[in-house]
């Protein structure tokens, strides 16, 4: 008869349990495979899958009982090294969105909102476009594939029981999560410009023909030019957004690297 001793138990459910706590906690974050249309269920049996598959190469583990302190201590670092993961690609969402809100806005779709099951608020309309295109190519360049491969490597850089988190990597996470206005800005400059060119030109024909109704005037037109904008910058978006979401996988890789702490002297 097999018999297994106590500690052994505890080696083989640590061997699993918490690598499945840091893959669960980046599914949970993620942009793509976070989102809530996808079923709770897909994602526990993803994130078992990923588990199992990640569990013989992480290396050895502490000899840590899984229900004491320590051993709880652990696991809650594993789900903020999961979560730290998503959010590094959630900030280029959030900038794509950022880039269609400023643009909607100044085409004055601002009141056109829907509700976005994702963030459970009301997204505008041109936002919400663009991140299914986001979500689109994010997909067609294997960005799953890469977010995978990169949370193989995070057992590397951040082996399970390690002892801290370096204070200038949470420093850069901070920075971090400023780029989604400077992203979403630059994404969204194309079409800004062209309204504004549009709107210096009503103010203008304001001027010289002050009777006309500037109001019934001006909204469709800056629809029409905002729309015609959105449409021929379209092309150039995607290969800009492949760049991005290369540079963003690859932030996040050098994030959770300097999340390390710095080995004492």
């Amino acid at each position: 008869m097999i018999s297994f001793t106590d500690a052994q138990w505890n080696a083989l459910i640590a061997a699993y349990f918490y690598p499945f706590a840091r893959v669960m906690a980046w599914l949970t974050t993620d942009p793509v495979l976070g989102n809530r249309s996808v079923p709770m269920r897909l994602r526990i049996g993803l994130a078992i899958a990923l588990a199992v598959i990640l569990a013989p190469q992480i290396g050895p583990l502490p000899a840590v009982d899984v229900a004491s302190a320590m051993g709880v201590a652990i696991l809650a670092q594993q789900v903020l090294i999961g979560i730290c993961l998503g959010f590094a690609v959630r900030v280029v969402f959030a900038a794509v969105e950022a880039a269609g809100q400023l643009a909607g806005l100044q085409m004055g779709l601002g009141f056109a909102t829907f509700f976005d099951p994702q963030t459970s608020a009301q997204v505008p309309v041109v936002g919400q476009y663009l991140g299914l295109v986001a979500t689109l190519v994010f997909l067609s360049l294997n960005g799953h594939a890469m977010l995978i491969t990169a949370l193989a490597e995070s057992f590397r850089l951040l082996p399970v029981g390690m002892s801290g988190f370096s204070a200038a990597g949470l420093g850069a996470y901070a920075a971090y999560g400023a780029q989604v206005f400077a992203l979403g800005l630059a994404l969204s400059l194309p079409v800004i410009a062209a309204l504004l060119i549009a709107n210096l030109g009503i103010g203008v024909i304001s001027r010289a023909a002050p009777q006309m109704n500037i109001f019934a005037v001006g909204f469709p037109f800056t629809l029409l030019v905002g729309m015609a904008a959105l449409y021929l910058t379209l092309p150039y978006f995607v290969p800009l957004l492949e760049r991005v979401f290369t540079g963003g996988i690859e932030s996040a890789v050098a994030l959770l690297r300097g999340l390390a702490p710095v080995p004492a002297r």
